[in-house]
């Protein structure tokens, strides 16, 4: 796919933004081949529906079961690598005097391309903790065929994401409310803008004045508020941005 034309005011937003937010979703991850959480079970797990393998109650019923589909999960997820629109938010971090990212993918992704520090609004999927006291578990060999147990209460260890009927963590929450009613640029990529709470996080942006940029293939309902729609998937378009946005300060430069 081309790479689409950046509007020229858009990037004077950019170049004249002094705080940049991008919320991404299951679109960018897809593009590196990453399957989504819904997508067709396949082999021995053709017989669950993923909601089935995510809760804590399934978690509490059977362990081991439970464990066993998020390893099977990471091995899929961990042969992934970062496509051309990861690696182009890491650069624009470099762009912009401050940008935050805000991610509802749980693979790593983000960190893997050099994002320093995204907010993972669902977890990560290689991480772990207890699911009695909470004690992050660091420590926990990969592979890993059964679920251990916890160094400190004997709990069980879980994986480090948050299920159906769980809330986002307090701090992740609070942080990307923050920033986008902060900001003055909000880029909502490759996500359906239809999952909360993430979803309010554009509309928070453009209630405090933000200008609101969608870049997906297929217009969502996000669209009708957006400023600037780019219809096109992140790793051309994100790409295309960030090379137009560098010349244009690089021209800012050498005109002082």
């Amino acid at each position: 796919m081309a790479a689409p034309q950046v509007p020229g005011e858009l990037l004077d937003r950019l170049a004249t933004a002094r705080h940049v937010v991008v919320l991404t979703g299951a679109g960018v991850s897809a593009e590196s081949g990453v399957p989504t959480f819904r997508d067709a079970q396949t082999g021995l797990w053709s017989r669950f529906r993923p909601e089935q393998l995510a809760t804590v109650a399934a978690f509490e019923s059977d362990p081991p079961t439970v464990w066993a589909w998020y390893e099977w999960r990471r091995d899929l997820v961990g042969k992934a690598e970062p496509n051309p629109g990861h690696l182009a938010l890491a650069r624009l971090e470099a762009l912009v005097p401050r940008l935050t990212l805000v991610t509802q993918n749980v693979d790593g992704l983000h960190r893997r391309a050099g994002s320093r520090d995204p907010i993972e609004f669902h977890g990560n999927l290689f991480e772990n903790r207890c699911l009695d006291c909470g004690l992050q578990a660091d420590d926990v060999p990969r592979p890993c065929p059964s679920p251990p147990r916890c160094i400190a209460c004997r709990g069980w260890i879980r994986p480090g994401v948050v299920w159906f009927g769980e809330a986002i963590p307090a701090a992740a929450l609070a942080r990307s409310f923050a920033a986008a009613e902060d900001c003055d640029l909000f880029l909502s990529v490759g996500t359906s803008a239809e999952v909360y709470p993430a979803a309010g996080l554009a509309l928070a942006a453009k209630r405090h004045g933000a200008t609101l940029v969608e870049v997906n293939p297929l217009p969502t309902s996000l669209a009708r508020h957006a400023d600037f729609v780019l219809s096109a998937a992140s790793g051309t378009a994100l790409p295309a941005m960030c090379d137009a946005l560098a010349r244009r300060v690089e021209v800012n430069i050498h005109a002082r």
